[in-house]
């Protein structure tokens, strides 16, 4: 009973399966590379959500960092409750985490016209006071990609680093080969591939996005988009930004591309493996 109930509240995108996470639902395993310290740990904890500010010079931005869980949603709206955010820049740091809550909660950023982006948010002390920044050395892995792909204009810097994996059950994730599935369970499964699918194509992805991810099963490595990828999937939608912190943060456009669906194209000659 404890996988159907934890199902229900929605497939998990992960790589080290904590207890906690566990729980809650289908996950894909991380990738072994992440940097290390309190930037790893906080990544691996439920989403949090902070203003940085930078007046009165430049705007702010939202730094959302960590796991998206069934509080995630909610949690947002009770901090956009506080803010202003129309228009604003969401600056991702994420392992990822339950597909249902990331497909609402990109929603929620999709009407407030959010920009996104990769990267963590420095706080640099100096004697002229304490000045706020970007990082462009962060992950955004599994659901936090799809996260990443609801920004209006989408942005990612070089240095970043955007994976993908297949969802699957948070419960088997460590042992996926071994483990037994039923018919309910892998009902649940093509339930929810359907609708990851839909809000991909919604949110102007490509279909390339879903066969890059659902090529890599949980017992491999997440596999790291390249930057042809990045565009191929419509992921990335400006050619460059200004820095966040300074006085023109502000995204340049690409030419717009027509979305369209490359599935069969992308498996054949964009296969990670």
């Amino acid at each position: 009973m404890r996988a159907l109930r934890a199902a229900t509240r929605g497939w998990m995108l992960l790589g080290a399966v904590t207890p906690y996470i566990a729980s809650l639902g289908l996950v894909a395993m991380l990738g072994g590379s992440a940097y290390a310290g309190a930037a790893l740990e906080e990544r691996n904890l439920p989403m949090k959500f902070s203003w940085v500010a930078c007046q009165p010079n430049c705007r702010g931005w939202v730094s959302a960092v960590g796991i998206v869980t069934a509080e995630t949603p909610s949690d947002f709206d009770k901090f956009a409750r506080g803010h202003q955010l129309k228009g604003e820049t969401v600056v991702l740091d994420s392992s990822g985490g339950s597909v249902n809550d990331s497909i609402a909660l990109g929603r929620r950023f999709r009407e407030l016209a959010m920009l996104t982006t990769v990267g963590v948010s420095v706080l640099t002390h100096s004697a002229r006071g304490e000045r706020a920044s970007v990082s462009p050395e962060a992950y955004c892995e599994s659901m936090c990609v799809f996260l990443l792909l609801s920004g209006k204009s989408r942005y990612v810097p070089e240095q970043a680093h955007v994976r993908v994996h297949q969802i699957w059950m948070g419960d088997r994730a460590e042992n996926a080969r071994a483990a037994s599935y039923s018919a309910d369970d892998l009902m649940i499964v093509e339930r929810d591939i359907g609708r990851l699918a839909r809000y991909t194509f919604e949110m102007g992805g490509a279909g390339d996005l879903l066969a890059l991810s659902l090529n890599v099963p949980p017992w491999e490595e997440l596999y790291e988009l390249s930057r042809e990828e990045l565009r191929l999937t419509n992921l990335v939608t400006t050619e460059r930004v200004a820095e966040l912190g300074s006085p023109s943060a502000t995204l340049v456009e690409l030419t717009p591309q027509p979305v369209q669906d490359r599935l069969v194209s992308a498996s054949a000659a964009a296969s990670p493996r």
